[in-house]
């Protein structure tokens, strides 16, 4: 069972390290493709980058799930070795992705609602006039086709890989 638990979070790992992938290959489109809905409503451009607005998977886009892929490799490794500390490594772990996807999939069905509030408590009142909803539907259609089924694959595989490893580690 700690075998099956290791698959599922080698599999947790790969879904995250494919965030920062997607993002490196497809970001400065989907920037072009913001900036380009931008200057349709009459904003500076320019403010993304005064605001240190990203697309691409710099920073904490490619840090966060890095890690997280790092402690999901570690601790499928202690479930291969059988060591002691596997389930409980896996109960921490796996318990804690499943509650940060629970709050990437929020954040993602409330992009439109956050992003204007997150521009308004900026104070660049520039910023603050920018249709939000058409300008991350501009960003959004940069992306291939796919990358829309990527993102539900990659969570039906971190929701179903966590819940999958910590039932097996609870029946080892």
């Amino acid at each position: 069972m700690n075998a099956l638990a290791a698959v599922m979070q080698l599999l947790v790992a790969v879904a995250f390290v494919s965030i920062p992938v997607v993002r490196h290959r497809f970001g400065p489109a989907a920037k072009a493709a913001a900036v380009a809905e931008l200057r349709r409503q009459n904003v500076r451009p320019e403010v993304l980058e005064e605001n240190k607005l990203r697309f691409d998977a710099g920073g904490h886009e490619t840090a966060a799930p890095v890690t997280v892929a790092a402690i999901m490799t570690a601790t499928a490794a202690l479930n291969l070795a059988d060591a002691g500390l596997a389930p409980l490594m896996t109960w921490i772990f796996s318990s804690l992705v499943l509650l940060m996807n629970v709050v990437i999939v929020h954040s993602n069905l409330t992009a439109v609602k956050s992003v204007q509030a997150a521009f308004r408590r900026k104070g660049d009142p520039e910023l603050a006039r920018v249709e939000v909803a058409p300008f991350l539907k501009a960003a959004e259609n940069a992306f291939p086709r796919w990358a829309r089924a990527h993102t539900y694959i990659r969570n039906t595989v971190v929701f179903a890989g966590s819940a999958i490893a910590l039932i097996a580690v609870s029946f080892a």
